[in-house]
């Protein structure tokens, strides 16, 4: 959430940020500055009868002292220890619909992100690698994996309904070894440290990272439990040093993580949205970095490059786009998203989201450190996909599909696969 200073002293600087957002969000400045106006009156007006009573009651005292009555006084701290318990109360109220508000207020987007209303504003910053051409009509991946016998859609949806898949065979080993190729590459290579995290988190840490309140009928959730099921890793992983101060020497903190994501995904109906490519469930590897803000830049464009990285070793053509303020997700105040190029679709995925959230989540689950003048500091934090799997793989299938039907692999998965080809 934002800092309740940054908005009491520059109410209209916090307002042309969020008007980049171009979602009207910069009109919740004024109910949160009445908001906070209130609250502080009433602070101040509790503390005047706190002193005020403190006083009499050292009146009431000097007076039974002297063996004087002191009726009026008790009248009257009764009348102030009656005002106070309803101010109290009034406080607890607006103090709730503050936080409320404050949960609801999206961050503010960088100074430098581009200017936009929506996706088709979203500048390529970079490119790499080329489109496959095929000397026969390319299939999408849902025909390819039907002829090679990869998956059961009409299974899962027995066992799940619509948006699961299962895996067979090739696929599910493909599976596998993605997973196990993704983290090796970022533990091994990129310093991160890998993590297991539970799949199921507690409806605070869904606060903590910004899933709610805004999304909450995008989660699955088991209300009678309190849990949700994890969205992302992004979850559990960057809620692990909730409520903690850490120690300057302690940072920055790299993550990498597995886990399933379970999304309700209610997209359009179209070739976006066949086979593998929107899902209530589906595979990922997270990346989450905890750092000191003035390092955090530098990190995004490093955790973005971690990312490339993936794409590049499996030889798929892609794309990097940054964000425009209207494109911008809810806690990100700068974000670049990958594209990669599934041929057989003949569109651009999005398999990673790399965002710098600055202190936005921090300040929700309060996760500070202590810096060097012994200050408790509101960390930064980033994520980003390292990467999806699903469209992954509709990425490989449809690249590397070949005239007789099968799949070639790309050579960094050979080893792990045990061969070439998926046939």
């Amino acid at each position: 959430m934002l800092d309740i200073r940054l908005i009491r002293e520059q109410p209209d600087e916090v307002r042309r940020r969020l008007a980049m957002r171009r979602s009207g969000a910069e009109a919740m400045v004024d109910q949160i500055a009445v908001g906070d106006g209130r609250r502080r009156a009433i602070i101040a007006e509790v503390e005047q009868l706190k002193s005020e009573r403190n006083a009499a009651s050292k009146q009431i005292g000097a007076r039974k002292a002297k063996g004087e009555a002191a009726e009026d006084l008790l009248a009257g701290m009764k009348e102030m220890s009656d005002r106070i318990a309803a101010l109290d109360r009034d406080l607890a109220e607006i103090e709730e619909a503050q936080r409320a508000l404050l949960l609801s207020m999206p961050n503010l987007p960088h100074e430098a992100c581009p200017a936009g209303a929506g996706a088709e504003d979203n500048p390529v910053v970079h490119q790499w690698g080329q489109p496959p051409v095929f000397a026969f009509p390319a299939r999408d991946h849902v025909a390819i994996g039907n002829g090679l016998g990869l998956y059961d859609f009409e299974a899962a949806a027995k066992i799940s309904g619509a948006g699961f898949v299962v895996f067979r065979g090739a696929a599910a080993r493909l599976q596998r070894v993605l997973l196990g190729w993704l983290l090796d590459l970022h533990t091994r290579e990129h310093g991160y440290t890998e993590i297991a995290p539970p799949y199921l988190v507690r409806e605070g840490c869904m606060e903590g990272t910004g899933q709610l309140p805004k999304f909450r009928e995008d989660m699955f959730g088991l209300e009678s439990d309190g849990l949700f099921l994890a969205p992302t890793a992004e979850v559990p992983v960057t809620n692990l040093h909730r409520e903690e101060i850490l120690p300057l020497e302690a940072l920055p903190i790299r993550y990498a993580a597995y886990t399933p994501c379970f999304r309700r995904e209610a997209g359009s109906a179209g070739k976006l949205s066949r086979g593998l490519i929107r899902m209530h469930q589906f595979d990922k590897v997270e990346l989450v970095q905890i750092v000191v803000p003035e390092s955090s830049y530098h990190v995004l464009e490093e955790l973005r490059r971690h990312a490339e990285v993936v794409l590049e070793r499996l030889e798929l053509p892609y794309r990097t786009i940054e964000l425009c303020g209207g494109d911008l997700g809810f806690g990100a105040a700068k974000c670049y998203d990958l594209e990669v190029w599934a041929a057989g679709t003949g569109a651009w995925l999005e398999v990673s989201s790399c965002s710098n959230f600055e202190a936005f989540q921090a300040r929700r689950m309060g996760l500070r450190f202590k810096d060097a003048s012994g200050k408790n500091q509101p960390c930064h934090t980033l994520n980003g996909s390292g990467v999806a799997l699903a469209r992954l793989v509709v990425a490989l299938l449809e690249n590397g599909q070949q005239a007789d039907g099968s799949v070639r692999l790309p050579p960094a998965l050979h080893a792990a696969f045990g061969d070439e080809f998926l046939r």
